[in-house]
């Protein structure tokens, strides 16, 4: 059985995955950080759990883009060999921070949303709960890396690879 701690952290997962579709270097230039990121996401990696267990995580996102390109509402579907997530979140930019809410639908848990945006790198911290992690992304063309990490419990990490379909 789950604990709340264990769903908050693979909830958080999701989230913090569903993030790194948000930017692109040029809509970050022009300082509509989500502007050209409506339609539909994909991408693979690999997520790092306590005492070293590493899982592969396939992820699927759809996202709408209000018309200035500074509000992103996303719909994110991730799984693993041994657990799928369905979230959904609203995030908003504005002079360079973002912030937000999330959602997770299997396990009826929410989090917020609070980071940074400049020249088309995003630092990013998710919390549910007592969770938190930082995310780090970096966009290069129709790919994006990120790179996340969590200190105490279940989740650690997670480095993915997400590409426009």
């Amino acid at each position: 059985m789950l604990s709340f701690e264990s769903i908050g952290r693979r909830a958080a997962v999701a989230v913090i995955l569903g993030l790194s579709l948000v930017s692109s270097q040029s809509s970050a230039q022009s300082g509509q950080p989500f502007a050209g990121m409506s339609g539909v996401w994909s991408g693979k990696g690999s997520i790092s759990l306590e005492g070293g267990a590493r899982e592969a995580i396939r992820c699927r996102a759809t996202y709408a883009v209000r018309n200035d390109g500074n509000a992103l509402q996303q719909t994110l579907r991730c799984a693993s060999d041994s657990y799928k997530i369905e979230l959904t979140s609203n995030v908003v930019a504005s002079g360079g921070k973002l912030s937000g809410t999330w959602s997770e639908a299997t396990r009826n848990v929410s989090g917020d949303v609070e980071g940074t945006t400049s020249g088309g790198r995003f630092q990013v911290v998710v919390r549910a709960g007592t969770f938190s992690a930082d995310l780090a992304l970096t966009t290069r063309g129709n790919s994006q890396s990120v790179v996340i990490r969590s200190e105490g419990g279940e989740f650690k990490g997670a480095n993915i690879t997400l590409t426009r379909t």
